[in-house]
């Protein structure tokens, strides 16, 4: 399976440097878009463990942790974890997520409750409610459902901004 290989790739720290030049191995079409999304990556390493589900799984089940999470295939339950989930582009999740950190470029059916960061990219929907103590939207996502963010624990007394995003039908 295409996730045990990802997983078990050497790290390129562990590779020893030699004076002549390593012969270049024939490209992939998946080569170009790894070597893009390897910044992100390499943050989230230095942070901790990072948890994937690739694009071409389709899990059911629940999520509980305390690592980071990279969904890029389809993923149906509920997911909980002390760390950032990322939803990559062409991925969904149907499900309640709770996590400290969200970034959506795909797609999430549920709501997300107590994130202290929710970022929707341009490329990301959202049909559920989102409760979150910091948001960013990005031009050309798409959302459905309640926001409340702005809040933290601390300050429940003072009301919130509270929106209502969608259409009525």
């Amino acid at each position: 399976m295409s996730i045990w290989k990802e997983q078990s790739a050497p790290k390129r720290e562990s590779i020893p440097m030699s004076p002549t030049p390593a012969p270049k191995a024939e490209a992939s079409p998946r080569a170009d878009v790894s070597a893009t999304q390897d910044l992100p990556r390499r943050a989230t390493e230095r942070e901790g463990k990072e948890s994937l589900i690739a694009a071409d799984l389709t899990i059911e089940g629940k999520i509980e942790g305390s690592g980071h999470v990279r969904i890029a295939g389809r993923f149906k339950g509920d997911i909980n974890v002390q760390g950032h989930l990322t939803i990559e582009m062409g991925a969904k999740v149907t499900g309640a997520v709770r996590a400290n950190a969200v970034i959506i470029a795909g797609e999430l059916e549920g709501n997300i409750d107590a994130a202290a960061r929710v970022e929707l990219l341009e490329t990301g929907v959202l049909n559920g409610d989102l409760k979150a103590a910091s948001l960013t939207v990005a031009a050309g996502s798409r959302m459905r459902g309640q926001v409340e963010f702005g809040w933290d624990e601390k300050s429940v007394q003072k009301p919130g901004l509270r929106m209502e995003i969608g259409s009525a039908s």
